[in-house]
């Protein structure tokens, strides 16, 4: 089978048929993800490079098993037990819920994880000096960076006094980024309003409150769910007149005012080697979880300049990248 036609089945909305295994000598890695393949091509495509790095060409010496929960995270303690039960060699989960689905789902079978979270807190792992267990990964803390985006997004709008913060009550870490979120707004003597969604539709609701609610600036939590719908979150917020601030450069590219973050993608590739080094013969609980090193503030300047809004020097000089 050529590599095109091979790709094309990994991206297919649920996975691979079941005969693939069948017609593939070594290695097979199942992927498990909250969201869908449209929406993580790059993330998808850094893992096959890391997992390349190891000497692992998807097609040629090891096979990949998709899972997608199209953003219905209910779904995925199901998928996961799917994998298990047909003995994967790894299992790579591609969000902190995916993780903790997979972790429930086998004891036995490697689990490499890309998380935006503490891994720690969320139960995953015993340490991210020494992980023990059957799992180790790579995380980029983005849900960590709650307070981080809000003290920037105020900077952005001083004059702002009601923001509101919209978050997925499904993702792992909700409470833990909503608790942050108020503890910011207290300590900088603003409003918050938390606001939540975890379906188009209720996007589109929260958004409907918004004409009702006098809201001055939004803060986009970081969620999978929610960054694939950043294209859609943007623009009801320009339309509305409200800046936003994400976890992630996507949807600052896509018309959100600005972001502050890592790219998940240098995760995903970090994620690729670990599972190659695994399927070598290393101890997943023996691999250190990765860890950022640098986090990016991405500007949208044209979307500044739609708001009517005038970047402060300070920030435009702290900016990573300044979208024109």
């Amino acid at each position: 089978m050529r590599r095109r036609e091979f790709l094309g089945l990994a991206f297919s909305v649920v996975g691979w048929p079941a005969q693939v295994n069948a017609q593939r000598a070594g290695p097979v890695v199942g992927y498990l993800h909250a969201t869908s393949a449209q929406a993580n091509r790059a993330q998808v495509s850094a893992f096959e490079r890391g997992l390349a790095q190891m000497g692992y060409v998807n097609g040629q010496n090891v096979a990949l098993e998709y899972r997608w929960a199209e953003g219905q995270y209910d779904r995925l303690p199901g998928l996961a037990a799917e994998l298990a039960e047909r003995k994967m060699d790894v299992i790579v989960a591609g969000t902190p819920v995916a993780a903790l689905a997979a972790k429930k789902a086998t004891i036995s079978i490697p689990i490499v994880f890309v998380v935006g979270s503490d891994p720690v807190k969320n139960g995953l792992v015993a340490s991210l000096s020494r992980p023990g267990g059957n799992i180790t990964g790579a995380t980029f803390f983005s849900n960590l960076l709650t307070a981080k985006r809000f003290a920037l997004l105020h900077e952005f709008v001083p004059s702002a006094k009601s923001f509101a913060a919209l978050v997925n009550p499904k993702n792992a870490n909700a409470q833990i980024q909503m608790d942050d979120a108020l503890k910011t707004a207290r300590e900088m003597g603003v409003q918050l309003v938390m606001m939540s969604a975890e379906t188009a539709t209720e996007i589109d609701e929260v958004f409907e409150r918004f004409k009702t609610q006098k809201i001055d600036a939004l803060l986009v939590l970081s969620d999978a769910f929610l960054n694939d719908h950043a294209g859609q979150i943007a623009a009801y917020a320009l339309r509305q007149g409200v800046p936003t601030c994400f976890a992630y450069r996507e949807p600052a590219a896509a018309g959100g005012l600005m972001s502050y973050g890592v790219s998940n993608t240098g995760a995903a590739t970090q994620a690729g080697n670990y599972t190659g080094r695994i399927l070598k013969g290393e101890k997943p609980g023996d691999l250190p979880v990765q860890q950022p090193t640098k986090f990016d503030f991405v500007l949208n300047m044209k979307t500044a300049k739609a708001l009517g809004l005038t970047v402060p020097d300070k920030l435009l000089a702290l900016a990573d990248e300044v979208i024109e």
